[in-house]
């Protein structure tokens, strides 16, 4: 069987609103994988196709889940988002996923990205008509993209009076970001500039205002929520936003009678600010005879013609340089700006003041500060740091890094660094264990009562190096004790080993976390030493081939019944006598 992937989008949510296309992908698809809030709002779409669905942030889960069923499986598999699928959706992380692997066109996995109506599109068709002018769109969230970028975005759309669609605004984490949005906006536009906010567009729940860039975060923002500001020109008309397709200088719509008919509009001498204009004057301004010029032309005050009381605004290269002369620095562009307006003023008789420079920053001086992470041990039965060694920890971090204690026998390290390897070698130089944090599998060993139970230490430092750090479709860790007492509480891991009178026993599917968490089943005892690592790899690669993305280990067990021929069971419920006393 062939697989084929599909990344649809499915637009705002409502049937109404599907495309046939992404109607006809959905049918033909064999499993779907989304957003378990995307799943529900187009479950009425499916018949027996199987379904995975996960959290919110498990995007990059989802789309190495799809690649993997497609490739592997041969299935048809598609992958849902809302709106438009290459819009802050999943086309470009499935397709992050696929270069990865080498994927090309040609010979890789069938592909194919089934467009869908985006939020910028639904909100503002809600709103009225405030998308008429050019616009942009910006994701709020700094999930995945360095919120000092996020920042900059901000104030260039503000400064460049762009209508804008703000995604993904506010969540339960992050509620800053939206503040500061409004903040950056209120330095250049006034208080009063149109907002809507769309909440849920074209659901049951769908929940429209019309606000102002003052009042915006009096009103309920989150995750489901569009929030589309006007530019300087936007204005609200009976309950409706409405940004005029052109600026005040092209046409009004305020006059009895329009000063230029629609034919006229579009004329070259009615916009003296197009290329356009530009251009044509140039070509109709003799220029004089010189040598020709590297230089760009600058704008000059032509003479006043004796029949015309008017003046005329010309270009005009500059004259050559015979003789070799120091080299100059070049106008910048908004040099070349101020000279434009300048001669359209002039030719209008209007004078122009000339304006202040500002910094100017290049776009492309921005590098993105990442953030390194990683887990640090000082080994795998060794639980002590020498002084040494959390000093060159100390000093990694720095002032702007953090370092975390976890009860898994770790510590988290964050820096920012762009050179990981300046951090990593230091340390590994000095014996600490470096790994990777996230959906990995870490072997959580107990002192060995402080190295003296040594016989089972090698079969621990060996699951380390074979499995530790390992990539998994939810986190696993391998509680290992070297004696009966399990003091270091391996049997409430998700797989939990015990070395007891020089054999193993084995526990499996420990609830972790939550109020019924409970210890794992034990499924054998008396392993011969020489076969608990290989047993241990096959029951590790059966969990990371078949779960699910983001199914934690004793919920796989549970749903796949047997591993290596362990049967699952269900745990024994506590059952609460009432006290004697009554109380």
């Amino acid at each position: 069987m062939s697989g084929k992937l599909f990344v649809i989008g499915f637009g705002p949510g409502s049937f109404e609103h599907i495309t046939k296309r992404a109607r006809e992908a959905i049918q033909e698809s064999d499993v779907i994988i989304g957003y378990s809030t995307y799943v529900d709002l187009i479950r009425g779409l499916l018949t027996d196709q199987e379904v995975v669905s996960t959290g919110m942030t498990e995007e990059v889960t989802r789309a190495r889940e799809a690649v993997r069923q497609a490739e592997e499986e041969g299935k048809k598999v598609a992958v849902i988002s809302s709106g438009d699928a290459g819009v802050y959706g999943m086309a470009g992380l499935v397709y992050e996923v696929l270069v990865e692997k080498g994927w090309t066109e040609a010979t890789g996995v069938p592909i194919e990205i089934v467009p869908g109506i985006s939020a910028i599109n639904s909100c503002g068709a809600i709103l009225g008509a405030p998308i008429m002018h050019d616009a942009c769109t910006i994701s709020l969230s700094d999930h995945l993209t360095p919120w000092e970028l996020i920042e900059r975005r901000i104030d260039a759309a503000g400064t460049a009076d762009f209508v804008i669609a703000l995604y993904n605004p506010r969540s339960g984490r992050r509620t800053r970001q939206i503040v500061e949005a409004q903040r950056i906006l209120l330095q250049y536009r006034s208080p009063d500039t149109p907002v809507g906010i769309v909440k849920s567009a074209y659901r049951e729940r769908e929940h429209v205002v019309i606000t102002t860039l003052a009042q915006m975060l009096e009103h309920d923002i989150g995750m489901l929520t569009t929030v589309i500001i006007g530019n300087t020109s936007t204005f609200v008309y009976d309950g409706k936003m409405i940004t005029p397709r052109g600026y005040q200088r092209k046409y009004t719509l305020s006059a009895d009678e329009q000063p230029l008919k629609p034919h006229q509009r579009l004329r070259v001498e009615n916009e003296p600010w197009s290329l356009e204009a530009a251009n044509d004057t140039l070509a109709s301004t003799p220029a004089p005879t010189v040598a020709p010029a590297q230089a760009r032309p600058v704008m000059v005050e032509a003479e006043p013609a004796k029949t015309a009381p008017t003046s005329t605004a010309v270009m005009e290269a500059p004259p050559a340089v015979m003789e070799e002369a120091a080299p100059k620095s070049q106008p910048a562009p908004f040099d070349w700006a101020m000279q434009a307006l300048t001669a359209i003023n002039a030719a209008k008789g209007i004078v122009t003041e000339p304006a202040a420079k500002t910094a100017i920053r290049s776009a492309s001086s921005f590098q993105p500060e990442m953030i390194f992470e990683v887990a640090i041990s000082p080994g795998v039965a060794n639980k002590k740091i020498t002084p040494q060694q959390m000093m060159a920890i100390a000093e990694v971090a720095g002032e702007k890094g953090e370092i975390e204690y976890t009860p898994h026998h770790q510590m988290i390290l964050r820096v920012p660094t762009s050179n990981p390897e300046s951090v990593t070698g230091r340390l590994r130089e000095l014996g600490l264990i470096l790994s990777p944090i996230g959906d990995v599998l870490q072997v959580k060993a107990c002192d060995f009562c402080d190295g003296e139970k040594k016989d089972s230490i090698p079969y621990a430092e060996e699951l380390t190096q074979k499995l530790g750090g390992k990539e998994m479709p939810k986190e696993v860790k391998i509680g290992f004790n070297g004696c009966g007492m399990a003091c270091y509480r391996a049997v409430q891991e998700d797989i939990g080993i015990v070395f007891r009178k020089g054999k193993f026993d084995l526990f499996l599917g420990a609830k972790t976390v939550g109020r019924n968490a409970h210890s794992g089943l034990q499924v054998a005892e008396g392993i011969p030493k020489e076969e608990i690592v290989s047993l241990v790899e096959r029951i590790v690669a059966r969990f990371k081939k078949e779960a699910f993305p983001n199914e934690r280990f004793h919920k796989y067990f549970q749903r796949v019944g047997v591993i290596e021929g362990y049967k699952w069971r269900e745990p024994a419920k506590e059952e609460i006598e009432n006290a004697a006393c009554g109380d």
